[in-house]
């Protein structure tokens, strides 16, 4: 279990004040300046060292993606940090946790985190349903504006920096990076083609990083306790602690901060009061949020969790939003209720996503009701694949996984759905 000592989110549940003075008290703000003195090139090498991979579901290195900005503008175009608070991933309910009640954590993030990658701004895109998220957000960067922490000469540093709060209109897709920077221009969210990648081309044609708020929100701890310090926590390539939301036929859901690569069953049994009816009444769980594939209990026994565990067993981290089921589930419904919400939230750019997410929705309906034939499971699991990593963006590959992880570990419950109303239909005709 985690110790407190290693906690950075002393106050995810609220029970002391969000405000700028008792953030300092926990420690926020304090020696920012001393921080972005020691240079650009350490913070983002102490990043780098730390082992931080991103917290919204990609997993890649944080300090890596940080050092493909340019250190320098040949052309005269600003730099800007986009912060992802969109939280759209079904079970997902960490970035509003944080932004609700350690908020001064993600505005002093987004300041050290801009001034190593040089950028002229901080652009925070909440989702648009985060109505009390985002005036709290608002009423903290107002603060940290009057205490001098951001703005003109911010911290006392010399440097220049500004954090603007940009309101979405709740789409899902806009919780892909460049999907986010086309809504943030104030067109239609769409996610663009790369290359060009956002470092070069990026927000209004500037270079820009786009990170998650939990990625940004660690970062000034990270830099104040050293690198070595969160990279002794976890395994290797899986460092640091995390924030796990855990939902579902569970006695108590919550959101956690737990050390990376604790086993799935302590986290559940330890913070969520164990899954409703004890363990052996587990059916599956989705480990990362709704667009990665399920594992079932034999797997959930003894997987870890963090990037590369979860990897081995063909589902993945994510964002780390545990989805628990028991055996009341009707497992092959709720997949189906997983497809219709990524064909529903598809953007339409691509054929295979426009028109994959569509059909495979209709199949999975006809499969929960045994309305098909065998064969058509197979048929299935062959257009998912031909969906899967053939789209601009990831929300294919989000609408294929969850059926192909059904199909992987539930297949027996499709054909005994199928053969069931078969043999209905037939007794049914006898008669």
């Amino acid at each position: 279990m985690l110790s407190d000592k290693d906690r950075i989110f002393t106050n995810l549940y609220g029970y002391e004040d969000w405000g700028v003075d008792a953030a300092m008290k926990r420690g926020d703000w304090d020696g920012t300046r001393e921080i972005m003195a020691k240079g650009q090139d350490w913070i983002i090498g102490q990043v780098k060292d730390s082992g931080l991979r991103g917290r919204g579901g990609a997993g890649f290195p944080t300090g890596l993606k940080w050092s493909f900005m340019p250190k320098e503008s040949p052309d005269g175009r600003p730099s800007y940090l986009v912060i992802n608070a969109d939280e759209s991933e079904p079970g997902t309910c960490k970035d509003r946790e944080i932004i609700r009640h350690d908020p001064h954590k993600l505005i002093e993030g987004a300041l050290l985190a801009g001034y190593a990658m040089r950028a002229r701004a901080a652009y925070i895109y909440i989702r648009g349903e985060f109505v009390r998220e985002a005036e709290r957000l608002e009423a903290a960067i107002a603060q940290a504006y009057d205490k001098g922490f951001i703005g003109k000469n911010a911290c006392g540093s010399g440097y220049d920096f500004d954090v603007y709060v940009h309101r979405g209109a709740g789409a899902y897709i806009c919780g892909e990076e460049t999907a986010l920077i086309e809504s943030l221009e104030g067109k239609k969210g769409q996610p663009r083609l790369k290359p060009p990648f956002p470092a070069n081309v990026g927000v209004w044609g500037c270079p820009t990083t786009v990170n998650n708020v939990e990625s940004i929100a660690v970062t000034p701890t990270i830099l104040r306790r050293g690198a070595d310090w969160f990279s002794s926590l976890g395994r290797p390539n899986n460092t640091g602690t995390k924030l796990f939301c855990i939902s579902g036929h569970v006695n108590r859901p919550c959101t956690v901060e737990e050390e990376m690569s604790i086993p799935l069953k302590e986290l559940i049994e330890r913070h969520a009061g164990g899954v409703r009816g004890g363990w052996d009444n587990l059916l599956a769980v989705i480990p990362g949020g709704s667009s990665v594939p399920l594992i079932p209990k034999s797997i959930c026994d003894d997987v870890l969790m963090d990037f590369d565990s979860l990897k081995e067993v063909q589902s993945g981290l994510g964002t780390a939003a545990v989805i628990v089921m028991d055996k009341s589930t009707d497992i092959v419904r709720a997949i189906a209720r997983i497809s219709y919400f990524y064909k529903h939230e598809s953007c339409g750019q691509c054929t295979p996503c426009r028109e994959g997410t569509g059909w495979m929705w209709r199949v999975m309906e006809r499969l929960a009701a045994g309305r098909a034939e065998k064969h058509e499971i197979d048929m299935l699991l062959d257009v998912t694949k031909q969906v899967e990593g053939h789209t601009i963006c990831a929300l294919g590959d989000a609408a294929a996984w969850p059926i192909q992880g059904l199909i992987r570990h539930f297949r027996d419950e499709i054909e005994r759905r199928i053969d069931a109303r078969a043999a209905g239909s037939q007794a049914v005709a006898a008669e």
